[in-house]
């Protein structure tokens, strides 16, 4: 079984897009927006098209806005690959 935590994440956000001089991908980004974080919508799907092409899980479309801070995001990803999330 593979695992997907915050720190692939950070790795992904940061190939896809990059990272603002501004924000810290270090600290405890969990719980913050990704607008907060400086990647708008376009960013934010450049960094699932990269999560679903190196993990082989999709994400789909309309759940997108739900997922929009790093937890989500990587709790939704680790559930898809553990199979806890139905596709």
């Amino acid at each position: 079984m593979q695992d997907f935590t915050l720190d692939d994440l950070r790795r992904v956000m940061r190939v896809a897009v990059g990272v603002d001089d501004s924000v810290d991908l270090e600290s405890d980004i969990s719980g913050l927006e990704f607008i907060d974080l400086g990647y708008d919508s376009l960013a934010l799907l450049e960094i699932i098209s990269k999560i679903e092409k190196e993990y082989g899980t999709a994400i789909p479309e309309d759940l997108v806005p739900e997922l929009s801070t790093p937890g989500k995001l990587a709790g939704y990803v680790r559930g898809r690959l553990s199979g806890a999330v139905a596709p």
